[in-house]
Protein backbone atom coordinates (compact mmCIF):
# COMPACT_ATOMS: atom_id res chain seq x y z
CA UNK A 1 0.00 0.00 0.00
CA UNK A 2 1.18 4.03 -0.73
CA UNK A 3 1.36 6.09 1.71
CA UNK A 4 -1.76 8.12 0.77
CA UNK A 5 -3.89 4.87 0.89
CA UNK A 6 -3.43 4.85 4.55
CA UNK A 7 -3.36 8.58 5.51
CA UNK A 8 -5.40 11.74 4.72
CA UNK A 9 -3.25 15.02 5.38
CA UNK A 10 -5.64 18.02 5.88
CA UNK A 11 -4.79 21.69 6.45
CA UNK A 12 -5.25 23.07 9.79
CA UNK A 13 -5.03 26.69 8.65
CA UNK A 14 -2.49 27.89 5.48
CA UNK A 15 0.84 29.47 6.22
CA UNK A 16 0.10 32.54 8.34
CA UNK A 17 2.04 35.57 10.17
CA UNK A 18 1.18 34.10 13.60
CA UNK A 19 1.16 37.78 15.21
CA UNK A 20 -1.69 39.28 13.60
CA UNK A 21 -4.53 37.26 15.45
CA UNK A 22 -5.43 34.15 17.13
CA UNK A 23 -4.58 30.76 14.74
CA UNK A 24 -7.92 28.83 14.82
CA UNK A 25 -7.67 25.47 12.95
CA UNK A 26 -10.03 23.79 10.98
CA UNK A 27 -12.34 21.02 13.05
CA UNK A 28 -11.68 17.80 11.48
CA UNK A 29 -13.32 14.60 12.11
CA UNK A 30 -12.36 10.86 13.22
CA UNK A 31 -15.34 8.93 12.66
CA UNK A 32 -13.27 7.26 9.79
CA UNK A 33 -10.01 7.40 11.11
CA UNK A 34 -8.13 5.49 14.19
CA UNK A 35 -5.69 8.16 14.80
CA UNK A 36 -4.10 11.96 14.06
CA UNK A 37 -0.99 13.62 14.15
CA UNK A 38 -1.45 17.22 14.53
CA UNK A 39 1.30 18.93 12.73
CA UNK A 40 2.15 22.63 13.44
CA UNK A 41 5.26 24.16 11.82
CA UNK A 42 6.84 27.62 13.04
CA UNK A 43 9.54 29.70 11.12
CA UNK A 44 12.21 31.91 13.48
CA UNK A 45 10.43 34.66 15.51
CA UNK A 46 10.89 36.85 18.23
CA UNK A 47 12.39 35.72 21.31
CA UNK A 48 10.07 35.61 24.31
CA UNK A 49 6.67 35.19 21.84
CA UNK A 50 6.60 31.42 22.20
CA UNK A 51 3.34 29.50 20.21
CA UNK A 52 0.86 28.05 22.11
CA UNK A 53 -0.62 25.39 20.56
CA UNK A 54 -3.92 24.30 22.19
CA UNK A 55 -6.23 21.14 21.06
CA UNK A 56 -9.98 20.96 21.78
CA UNK A 57 -12.09 17.68 21.31
CA UNK A 58 -15.88 18.46 19.95
CA UNK A 59 -18.98 16.56 19.09
CA UNK A 60 -19.51 17.34 15.34
CA UNK A 61 -17.24 19.56 12.82
CA UNK A 62 -19.17 22.67 14.25
CA UNK A 63 -17.40 22.61 17.43
CA UNK A 64 -20.66 21.26 19.12
CA UNK A 65 -20.02 20.85 23.01
CA UNK A 66 -16.87 21.80 22.52
CA UNK A 67 -13.80 20.62 25.99
CA UNK A 68 -9.89 20.42 26.63
CA UNK A 69 -8.49 17.34 24.87
CA UNK A 70 -5.40 16.36 26.98
CA UNK A 71 -2.20 15.23 25.73
CA UNK A 72 1.10 14.60 27.66
CA UNK A 73 3.79 13.72 24.89
CA UNK A 74 5.00 16.27 22.27
CA UNK A 75 7.08 15.05 19.65
CA UNK A 76 9.40 17.98 18.48
CA UNK A 77 12.17 19.23 16.48
CA UNK A 78 13.50 22.64 16.60
CA UNK A 79 16.77 24.60 15.00
CA UNK A 80 18.11 28.26 15.17
CA UNK A 81 17.40 29.03 11.77
CA UNK A 82 16.17 25.81 10.07
CA UNK A 83 15.27 22.41 10.09
CA UNK A 84 17.43 20.62 7.14
CA UNK A 85 20.05 19.47 9.53
CA UNK A 86 17.36 18.35 12.31
CA UNK A 87 17.45 14.69 11.68
CA UNK A 88 15.33 13.31 14.86
CA UNK A 89 12.73 14.45 17.10
CA UNK A 90 13.25 15.51 21.40
CA UNK A 91 10.68 13.72 22.91
CA UNK A 92 8.50 16.01 25.74
CA UNK A 93 6.21 15.18 28.24
CA UNK A 94 4.06 17.36 30.30
CA UNK A 95 1.65 16.87 33.09
CA UNK A 96 -1.68 16.49 31.07
CA UNK A 97 -2.65 19.80 29.53
CA UNK A 98 -4.56 20.69 26.43
CA UNK A 99 -1.53 23.29 25.78
CA UNK A 100 1.88 23.38 25.19
CA UNK A 101 4.34 26.02 24.71
CA UNK A 102 8.25 25.83 24.33
CA UNK A 103 9.87 28.64 25.97
CA UNK A 104 12.43 28.54 23.03
CA UNK A 105 10.09 27.95 20.35
CA UNK A 106 10.23 31.80 18.93
CA UNK A 107 13.94 32.24 18.42
CA UNK A 108 13.61 28.51 15.94
CA UNK A 109 11.93 27.09 13.53
CA UNK A 110 10.22 24.50 14.68
CA UNK A 111 7.96 21.34 13.96
CA UNK A 112 6.05 19.67 16.74
CA UNK A 113 3.65 16.59 16.71
CA UNK A 114 1.20 15.03 19.16
CA UNK A 115 -0.80 12.12 18.23
CA UNK A 116 -3.66 11.17 19.11
CA UNK A 117 -5.64 8.03 19.15
CA UNK A 118 -9.62 8.22 18.09
CA UNK A 119 -10.01 6.56 21.96
CA UNK A 120 -8.31 9.55 23.10
CA UNK A 121 -11.64 11.01 22.99
CA UNK A 122 -14.44 11.35 24.98
CA UNK A 123 -16.11 9.01 22.96
CA UNK A 124 -18.72 7.56 25.05
CA UNK A 125 -20.16 11.03 25.55
CA UNK A 126 -20.14 11.31 21.10
CA UNK A 127 -16.84 12.96 21.07
CA UNK A 128 -14.83 12.41 17.68
CA UNK A 129 -13.64 15.72 16.38
CA UNK A 130 -10.80 18.28 16.83
CA UNK A 131 -9.28 21.51 16.44
CA UNK A 132 -6.07 22.73 17.08
CA UNK A 133 -5.37 26.15 17.51
CA UNK A 134 -2.12 28.67 18.36
CA UNK A 135 -2.55 31.73 20.28
CA UNK A 136 -1.38 34.87 18.79
CA UNK A 137 2.20 34.99 19.59
CA UNK A 138 2.59 38.78 20.07
CA UNK A 139 4.04 42.13 18.42
CA UNK A 140 6.57 40.73 15.76
CA UNK A 141 6.27 38.46 12.58
CA UNK A 142 6.40 34.51 12.52
CA UNK A 143 5.46 32.77 10.28
CA UNK A 144 3.59 29.21 10.95
CA UNK A 145 1.33 26.90 9.44
CA UNK A 146 -1.08 23.70 10.67
CA UNK A 147 -1.89 20.31 9.33
CA UNK A 148 -3.79 17.23 10.59
CA UNK A 149 -2.47 13.90 9.45
CA UNK A 150 -5.47 11.23 9.88
CA UNK A 151 -3.75 7.44 9.78
CA UNK A 152 -5.52 4.25 9.34
CA UNK A 153 -8.85 4.65 7.38
CA UNK A 154 -11.56 2.54 8.51
CA UNK A 155 -12.19 1.87 5.00
CA UNK A 156 -8.96 1.99 2.99
CA UNK A 157 -8.82 3.54 -0.49
CA UNK A 158 -7.73 5.01 -3.04
CA UNK A 159 -6.05 8.85 -2.75
CA UNK A 160 -8.81 10.37 -4.56
CA UNK A 161 -11.72 8.32 -2.62
CA UNK A 162 -10.39 8.63 1.02
CA UNK A 163 -13.38 9.03 3.10
CA UNK A 164 -13.60 13.46 4.19
CA UNK A 165 -12.34 14.48 8.13
CA UNK A 166 -13.77 17.91 7.32
CA UNK A 167 -17.50 17.09 7.31
CA UNK A 168 -19.58 14.51 9.52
Amino acid sequence: MMLLERVNIVEGFPPVDLSTAANNGDWISLKNYRSVVVLFHSGVGTNGQDPTLTIEQAKDVSGTGVKALNFTTIYRKQAATDLSGTAKWTKTTQAAANTYTNTDAAEQSALWAVEFSAADLDVANGFDCIRATVADVGANAQPGSLHYILADPRYASAPEDMASAIAD
